[in-house]
């Protein structure tokens, strides 16, 4: 979009909302947290014309917002500031703000020559996806986030556990799938379907998942990659608003309750030729399945273990991974099967998909995609064959040959050969850089669990 009907794309937004005091300025870090600024109505017109002055660094900051040592982006550099442009068809209100606020996201560019900003999750994604674009196929993509409602009792966190009506007493089990759990947080799930209605989120079906507090929310398939992970982080953002109006706290963390689900971000893609028929459509779901499907399977198992530091970006992360949890530690594939990687759900000829299903929900969406996108590409171009089929209902045993430990993935992610040339070897670089300095800050802290364990016994 040119930057003159980026500006009247804001005209016709103060027409609607004539009274709007802020603009909240967005962009996604390397985490995938959505960090910004908010402007007044003077500098509204900023990221609609030339752009808006923003600091490069934060896009790569570590979880805790601090500069990394071992790059040159704000730390070493003086911390330029570049452009920030709008998105096109991001700007929305923002309706939990006390005051009349609108919010869009950025692009950040170069100051010389407007190129994207290498190392804008935004823009790796359109470099990783921009070789199958170039083999004519349309990517058709949706996201399912998991999340838990928490809150603190004075000594820790715990799940917000629904009660027993007409009692103090807690519900026991984990109780997947139960209504009653809805309607215990009917307002605050009726804030997220307004929010958001009115932020152009297509959010889906909501339930009740595999653990008290824990909950899922789908969203639709748009055609549109970088648009399906604005939808993500948007409805992130947007439940941890609702969350808050209602008293209480959302997290995205992967595993925050050691006997407990973890919460994932799984990707359901599937791919469209130049005449709009889906490639990966087969005889049925559980028949046989296109060319084309089983070399896109296969690439993404190929792509899968050297992409684990993208989908377990930290600490945390790692907890997700075990045993009977539906959280694949290998790269198996069938059909409707939710311990496998690749799932192929139960879908008619016209929506059969590949459902993605090893990333937590704290992964930077952008950077999952840009790894789904381009293990589908390395498959159909070099004719992968996947490993053998898992059937439906058939018993698996549990293999762990992911690096599901963080040093490892690091090593991995270290010494790939595929992902590199789809991020570009200079953002390869940055990203295993900053893992390596956020895991090495980690593991140097000295918490709780140090003395519970040792302090005494040794």
């Amino acid at each position: 979009m040119s930057t003159e009907n980026l500006g009247s794309e804001m005209d016709v937004f103060l027409h609607a909302h004539p009274d709007t005091r802020f603009l909240e300025m967005l962009v996604t870090d390397i985490n995938g947290v959505l960090r910004g600024k908010r402007a007044v109505a003077e500098e509204f017109a900023k990221p609609f014309g030339s752009g808006a002055n923003f600091s490069a660094s934060a896009v790569v900051l570590d979880t805790l917002g601090r500069t990394f040592d071992g790059i040159k982006y704000g730390g070493r550099d003086g911390d330029p500031d570049y452009r920030a442009i709008a998105v096109p068809g991001t700007l929305v209100a923002v309706p939990w703000a006390s005051q009349p606020t609108a919010q869009v996201l950025l692009d950040m560019v170069e100051l010389d020559d407007r190129k994207p900003l290498f190392y804008e999750p935004r823009a790796v994604l359109r470099r990783a996806m921009q070789p199958l674009l170039d083999l004519g196929f349309t990517p058709v993509l949706a996201t399912e986030l998991e999340f838990y409602l928490v809150e603190h009792d004075g000594k820790t966190f715990k799940p917000r556990t629904p009660s027993i009506p007409g009692s103090d007493l807690p519900q026991t089990g984990a109780q997947y799938g139960v209504m009653d759990d809805l309607y215990d947080v009917e307002d605050l799930l009726n804030d997220i379907d307004h929010f958001c209605a009115i932020q152009k989120i297509p959010a889906g079906a909501a339930l009740s998942e595999y653990a008290a507090g824990q909950f899922e929310i789908n969203l639709h398939h748009v055609d549109d990659p970088v648009m399906a992970c604005d939808h993500a982080v948007m409805l992130k953002r947007a439940v941890k608003a609702a969350a808050r109006d209602n008293d209480m706290a959302a997290t995205f963390m992967a595993k925050p309750f050691k006997d407990m689900a973890g919460s994932g971000l799984h990707i359901h893609v599937s791919l469209l030729d130049a005449d709009g028929e889906n490639v990966f459509a087969g005889e049925s779901c559980d028949g046989a399945f296109s060319d084309t499907l089983r070399h896109a399977v296969a690439g993404m198992a190929a792509i899968m273990p050297e992409s684990m530091l993208v989908y377990a970006p930290n600490a945390n992360s790692y907890r997700r991974y075990a045993p009977l949890s539906y959280v694949p530690s290998s790269p198996n594939w069938g059909p409707n099967h939710r311990s496998m990687a690749l799932r192929i759900p139960l879908s008619q000829p016209h929506n059969t998909r590949i459902e993605h299903r090893v990333a937590g929900a704290d992964a930077n969406p952008y950077l999952v995609v840009a790894t789904v996108l381009a293990g589908i590409h390395y498959g159909i171009v070099n004719r992968l064959e996947p490993g053998a089929m898992v059937e439906t209902s058939e018993e698996v045993e549990h293999e762990e040959t992911l690096p599901t430990r963080w040093p490892r993935a690091l090593d991995v992610f270290a010494r790939g050969t595929i992902l590199r040339d789809y991020f570009g070897p200079e953002f390869h670089e940055l990203y295993h850089q900053c893992r390596s300095e956020e895991e090495a800050s980690f593991h140097s802290e000295v918490g709780s669990h140090d003395f519970e364990w040792y302090l005494r016994a040794v």
